[in-house]
């Protein structure tokens, strides 16, 4: 059975012959009916507190699991976004190294082509230049064969026996 205060303000004793003060005992139940009433006001009070103070706590740890699930999440992206830059950077580094083994490469196609290109024009220069050397020869040893024959005409013609033509023609023919 449950008591409230009013059950304990309307509580009436049997009256017997030397018990108790009636006025005492009613002025104790008014008091003790007030008291309880104030205790219930103050146990209801304190369970509305303590919903409110469950509903905050409850509250309070959701958002403590949001926040530790979030810090969770940043820090897994943070971590891919750490992992996401070190591959892009090797990347990075491997086009460059590539691009660097790639100039280099054509570099020393362009060295070798260019030493091919100076030892063919030196090879034509000394095919020229020894030609130019024999012609030279040539043409020395064919004015000093004029000149020889020259001199041999002229004593030719000085002795006058007619074959001059004849000599003339052998030396154009040598020519």
């Amino acid at each position: 059975m449950k008591l409230t205060p009013l059950d304990i303000k309307k509580q009436e004793f049997k009256k017997v012959l030397r018990g108790y003060d009636p006025v005492e005992v009613d002025s104790f139940l008014d008091m003790m009916s007030n008291e309880f009433a104030d205790l219930l006001r103050q146990s209801k009070e304190m369970s509305g507190q303590l919903v409110e103070f469950e509903t905050q706590l409850r509250d309070y740890r959701q958002m403590e699991k949001t926040l530790q699930q979030t810090l969770m999440q940043a820090q897994e992206a943070s971590g891919r976004s750490i992992e996401n830059s070190r591959k892009e950077g090797q990347l990075i580094i491997q086009e460059a190294e590539l691009k660097a083994n790639q100039l280099l490469d054509r570099a020393r196609m362009d060295l070798s082509r260019t030493r091919e290109e100076i030892a063919n024009l030196r090879s034509k220069k000394e095919s020229i230049v020894s030609r130019l050397k024999v012609l030279l020869n040539s043409e020395i040893d064919l004015i000093k064969a004029l000149e020889v024959d020259d001199d041999e005409l002229t004593k030719d013609l000085s002795r006058g026996t007619g074959k001059e033509s004849i000599e003339i023609d052998e030396i154009i023919k040598k020519l």
